[in-house]
């Protein structure tokens, strides 16, 4: 397949400002973003994308779980397409760039294409996955997971948010319930650009992460149930401290993960207490463990560590413990012609780069289930994600996407 000039780059200008004029939508209260999914938000962000996808002479297509698919054509009308993109939405103190580089470089390759009147043999389609982040609807990556037949429809409509609002309802609340049925789209091959969410770039000073692996993912939550009782009357050997329960197991998956250290790793992201009163022992704790690891067999040993462990200790306490897998996935080794593509582009640039395991879920990890699929990363400051103060420079954001230019168009094959 022919590959484009090597000089050839995207406008780095013109993705930066699109970048951020999509973060006025949603704006967090630490420079951030808040447009977490589904939400009035999202539904302004995706109608902004909407229309620089019709101005860029793409056709817009949004199926049932409210993905959103801009087309632009091939010069074969039977030729597969090729799919580029990420996400739109993000967490409660997110940043500027998580996903949505991944959404708008797509864009932006079209945008070059358009300039330098690039024409391919296959389509390319620019895609808006809805609920990557599965902050206000667990689990993560919901609607990718019902396009690659992980999740049923009717299962991921019925998830609620903290309010009991169910996602269905909130995503045709919105206006963003499409007709196209979902998963029916056949794919040539996806690509996803992405910022790294970890330090390693940046401390290597190394520009591009052709990421060759995903790590596995589980998400266990877990529930202590204790007894609330008057923090200053209850004599110490007679409380039922959820709360010291949970401290102790907490150290337990501290130690479960550094024992398969480097690549495993292991915390509680998601606490609450109840009652969460300043003078009462907490009754009931419901916590949330998440593991990662690029290996299955390592993700397995943790998940039936931290079960009879944390068993013990509460067993040993007089409390009762309850564990529900609410989320996971297994390690992801992406397809090694479309990596291939990736690192080839990199070089015949002049970028800096290097292998990457991938730390985090992405929607890429449930697409590779299904059609060739591959990963690019860019740095970010200090390897801060999913905070406010999450940052890159446009000069990271121009390369990253300049490799996904070259990759996406020669997967697409020039036509001259």
């Amino acid at each position: 397949m022919p590959a484009p000039g090597e000089n050839l780059k995207v406008n780095g200008s013109r993705l930066w400002d699109t970048l951020m004029e999509m973060a006025k939508i949603g704006p967090g209260i630490a420079g951030g973003n808040n447009r977490q999914t589904v939400t009035d938000e999202d539904s302004e962000g995706r109608h902004l994308f909407q229309d620089w996808c019709t101005a860029a002479g793409c056709t817009m297509g949004v199926d049932t779980m409210g993905n959103m698919f801009a087309r632009r054509e091939g010069t074969d009308p039977d030729a597969l397409p090729v799919y580029v993109g990420s996400h739109l939405d993000t967490q409660p103190t997110g940043g500027k760039y998580d996903g949505v580089l991944g959404v708008l470089s797509g864009l932006e390759v079209i945008r070059t294409m358009n300039d330098l009147d690039i024409k391919t043999k296959h389509p390319i389609v620019v895609t808006n996955w809805t609920n990557e982040e599965g902050t206000r609807f667990a689990p993560a990556m919901l609607a990718s997971g019902v396009f690659a037949g992980i999740h049923t429809q009717d299962w991921a409509y019925d998830r609620e948010d903290a309010k009991g609002k169910k996602f269905g309802d909130e995503l045709a609340r919105i206006g963003w319930k499409g007709d196209e049925p979902v998963g029916e789209r056949k794919m040539h091959a996806f690509f996803e650009l992405h910022i790294e969410q970890g330090p390693i770039l940046e401390a290597e000073n190394i520009q591009i992460g052709v990421v060759t692996h995903g790590q596995g993912l589980s998400w266990t939550e877990v529930t202590i149930t204790g007894k609330d009782a008057h923090t200053g009357s209850t004599p110490m050997p007679m409380r039922k401290n959820a709360g010291l329960a949970m401290a102790r197991v907490l150290e337990k998956v501290e130690e479960i993960a550094l024992s398969h250290a480097p690549h495993a790793v292991g915390a509680a992201g998601h606490i609450d207490v109840y009652p969460n009163s300043r003078n009462v022992i907490p009754g009931k704790v419901v916590f949330t463990i998440d593991f990662r690891s690029p290996e299955l067999s390592v993700i397995e040993d943790m998940e039936t560590r931290l079960k009879t462990e944390a068993q013990a200790i509460v067993d040993a306490m007089d409390m009762t413990i309850d564990f529900k897998k609410v989320g996971g996935f297994d390690p992801v080794a992406f397809d090694e012609t479309c990596v291939t593509a990736v690192r080839n582009a990199a070089e015949r640039l002049g970028y800096s780069h290097m292998d990457l395991i991938s730390g985090a879920g992405h929607d890429a990890c449930w697409i590779n289930r299904m059609y060739p699929t591959a990963m690019v990363m860019c740095p970010c400051v200090d390897g801060l994600s999913h905070n406010e103060a999450e940052e890159i420079s446009q000069e990271w954001a121009a390369a990253g996407t300049d490799v996904l230019f070259h990759a996406v168009v020669e997967t697409a094959e020039i036509v001259s």
